[in-house]
C-alpha cells in the first residue's frame, strides 16, 4: 500500500516538472525583439498628378508656338442681307482690332451686288476678327485659312546676317590695322561693300517676314441678290437733258474755236498783212 503511494506521487512530480519545461519553452518563443527607432524626416516631396504634368506641358507648348514665326491668311465668302450695312460693321469691328483694308473692289450688276477687299490684321487678332466678321453673314460660302511657317527660314537668315556681321568687323579691323598699301586697303573696301549688299538683303528679307508675319492677312468678299431687272434697250431723253447737252455743245465749241485762233494766230498775222499790201495795190 505505501509502494503504491510512492508511485502516484512520484508520478504527480513527474507531471509538474514536465508541465514547467513546457511552460518555459513557450515562454522563450514570445520574448520581444528590439527595434531601433527609425527617425522619419518630414521634408518630402509631393508627387505631381496628372494635372500639374498636362499643364507643366501646356505651358512648354504655349512657349514653343510663341518662338513660331508663322504667317497667317484667310479668304472667306459671306452671302448678306445688305452689303452697304454689313461693311459699315466690318468697318466699326476693324477699329476695335487696329486692322486696316489694304483693297477694296465693288462691283454692281443686274443680279447681285459684292464688294471685295483685303484686311490687314495684328496676329494676335487674326481669329478674333475673322469669329466677328461671321456674324453679319446670313450664309457662308467658304472659309479657307491657310498657314506659312517661316521659322526655319527666319532662323537661317539671323545665322547669316549673323556671320556676315562677324566678316565684317574682321574686315573692318583689318582697314584699320593691317591694310597698309593701297592695293589692300581697295580690296578691303571691295570686300566690305560685297558683304554689306550681302546684310541689307538679309535685312530686308528678315524685315519682310516679320511684316508678315505681325500682320496677317484676311481676304472678304460680300455679296447680296437683288431683282433682276432686264437692262432697256432705248433711252428716252428729256427736254432738260437735252438742254444741258446743248448748252455744253455750245460751251465747247466756243472754246474749239478759240483755241484754233490761238494755234493759227502766226498765220492770220502774215494774212492781215498780205491784204494790207494787196489793197494799197489796187488803190494805186
Amino acid at each position: 500500500m505505501r509502494t503504491n503511494k510512492l508511485n502516484l506521487s512520484l508520478k504527480f512530480l513527474i507531471v509538474i516538472i514536465f508541465s514547467n519545461l513546457l511552460l518555459a519553452c513557450s515562454n522563450n518563443h514570445k520574448e520581444s525583439v528590439p527595434v531601433e527607432n527609425v527617425p522619419v524626416s518630414e521634408k518630402y516631396e509631393a508627387i505631381s498628378s496628372n494635372e500639374d504634368i498636362i499643364l507643366e506641358n501646356m505651358a512648354t507648348e504655349k512657349d514653343v508656338l510663341q518662338d513660331l514665326k508663322i504667317i497667317k491668311s484667310a479668304s472667306v465668302k459671306y452671302k448678306v442681307e445688305n452689303v452697304n450695312k454689313a461693311t459699315q460693321k466690318i468697318n466699326t469691328m476693324m477699329l476695335q482690332f487696329k486692322a486696316y483694308i489694304s483693297d477694296q473692289r465693288f462691283q454692281n450688276d443686274l443680279y447681285q451686288k459684292e464688294n471685295r477687299f483685303i484686311i490687314k490684321v495684328p496676329e494676335k487678332y487674326f481669329a478674333a476678327l475673322k469669329d466677328s466678321i461671321v456674324q453679319v453673314a446670313e450664309f457662308v460660302d467658304y472659309e479657307n485659312i491657310t498657314t506659312d511657317d517661316v521659322t526655319e527660314e527666319y532662323i537661317d537668315l539671323q545665322s547669316r546676317l549673323k556671320t556676315k556681321l562677324e566678316v565684317k568687323q574682321r574686315y573692318e579691323d583689318i582697314l584699320r590695322k593691317r591694310a597698309k598699301t593701297v592695293k589692300g586697303v581697295l580690296a578691303a573696301e571691295e570686300k566690305l561693300g560685297l558683304i554689306q549688299e550681302d546684310m541689307e538683303v538679309i535685312q530686308g528679307r528678315l524685315k519682310y517676314l516679320t511684316s508678315k508675319v505681325s500682320y496677317s492677312t484676311l481676304e472678304v468678299e460680300l455679296y447680296e441678290t437683288v431683282d433682276y431687272k432686264e437692262e432697256p434697250v432705248n433711252y428716252t431723253r428729256t427736254f432738260l437733258s437735252k438742254t444741258k447737252e446743248g448748252f455744253s455743245f455750245g460751251w465747247e465749241l466756243v472754246q474749239s474755236i478759240l483755241l484754233g485762233i490761238i494755234y493759227i494766230w502766226p498765220i492770220l498775222i502774215i494774212g492781215l498783212i498780205l491784204f494790207i499790201v494787196m489793197k494799197k495795190k489796187f488803190r494805186k
